[in-house]
């Protein structure tokens, strides 16, 4: 996982973020708006996750990250289309995240060091 691509998901997170503040708040039902935030905060978890997961070398960070992008995305894609079916996808995201998660957890061992690569 290269630290520019983690870099750049956090920096697009803050973007998305004030685009939904101050884009969105007048063009989105407040319920909408709400769902905005749950992506946009998931999107920062996940880049977060993905920087500290970088940094050790990972294996599974494809778990992680597709988990995100469908999370996040789905929603940030269901307040922008309002196609509602699209938040039937999200639960998809947060089962690869929290999958990813899972097997970086078995993959530090007993003694809590990374795998090596």
């Amino acid at each position: 996982m290269s630290l520019r691509l983690c870099f750049g998901s956090i920096a697009l997170a803050i973007a998305l973020g004030a685009f939904g503040a101050h884009g969105l708040a007048s063009v989105v039902s407040p319920a909408r708006l709400e769902t905005w935030e749950t992506a946009n905060q998931y999107h920062v978890w996940t880049s977060l996750i993905l920087l500290s997961v970088s940094l050790v070398r990972d294996q599974w960070h494809f778990l992680i990250t597709a988990g995100g992008v469908i999370f996040a995305g789905s929603l940030y894609l269901l307040v922008l289309s309002g196609h509602a079916w699209l938040g039937a996808i999200t639960p998809i995201g947060g089962i690869f995240l929290i999958s990813g998660l899972i097997v970086a957890a078995i993959g530090c061992g007993r003694n809590n060091t990374p795998p090596s690569p």
